[in-house]
């Protein structure tokens, strides 16, 4: 797995959570998503972004909150379990902070696309060590837009505005989502990738709606750098946070 996730800027573990515990997840998060309907929120995350307007409808739609574990005690220990947090320790080491966790539903017939993008824009480190860990409670296919990954595109490394929002010489030039590698996945399975890796994905066209749960991940040795205003949970999941101070872990709102 380190030498693949190494090579390529990704790997699929399959079967992290067994069945079980997929059913007993997937109920929880179509709880939470018939509790976001019923707020006057917006809860579609769609992107709109020029770059995929092509390839997905006017009224594309995907559903979506941040941070599971504060809806639900299930979610918490989901992201807690030992099968989960051993596959992480083999990536970033065994100091693993929580950065946040977002839900992701793709409806069907109008799931919307991702461009192509590097998640490092949106929460960098100094270090680099951010992972993301995408949680499959569904099955996960072309047809429904699943996650497709550029090979090697992590060792690129930090390209600037690749947030996906605008057209970028160094990315859209030489890559685009219809040659990246789809990830075909089932429920159950977990895909790692680095936070540099160029990644996107295709509407949800299938009749079902795809599930999952995004897991953002870094480095208790590492740090978020500053001037970052995304959500940061800063929770331990195994370890030590070697960079938390009193002021850093003051989470006034």
């Amino acid at each position: 797995m380190v030498d693949v996730f190494s090579k390529d800027g990704f790997y699929l573990k399959k079967e992290i959570f067994s069945k079980s515990l997929i059913n007993l997840y997937e109920n929880e998060f179509d709880k939470i998503v018939t509790q976001l309907k019923k707020s006057d929120e917006d809860i579609n995350a769609r992107w709109g972004s020029k770059l995929t307007s092509n390839i997905e409808t006017d009224n594309s739609l995907v559903i979506h909150t941040h941070n599971v574990q504060n809806y639900s005690s299930i979610f918490l220990q989901m992201i807690q379990s030992n099968s989960f947090l051993d596959e992480v320790e083999k990536i970033i080491g065994p100091d693993i902070i929580l950065h946040h966790t977002k839900l992701f539903e793709k409806p069907q017939k109008k799931g919307a696309a991702f461009p192509l993008h590097q998640d490092w824009s949106y929460f960098p480190t100094k270090n680099n060590s951010m992972i993301a860990a995408v949680i499959h409670l569904s099955k996960s296919d072309e047809d429904m837009g699943c996650i497709r990954i550029v090979p090697k595109s992590h060792k690129l490394g930090k390209i600037k505005n690749s947030d996906g929002h605008r057209y970028n010489s160094k990315i859209h030039n030489k890559y685009t989502l219809e040659d990246a590698i789809p990830v075909v996945a089932n429920p159950g399975d977990v895909l790692f990738f680095h936070c540099c890796s160029l990644h996107g994905s295709m509407s949800n066209l299938s009749t079902k709606p795809r599930k999952s749960i995004l897991v953002q991940l870094y480095s208790g040795q590492d740090e978020v750098e500053e001037g970052n205003n995304h959500t940061n949970a800063q929770l331990v999941l195994r370890g030590f946070n070697y960079s938390a101070t009193r002021s850093s872990v003051d989470l006034k709102s």
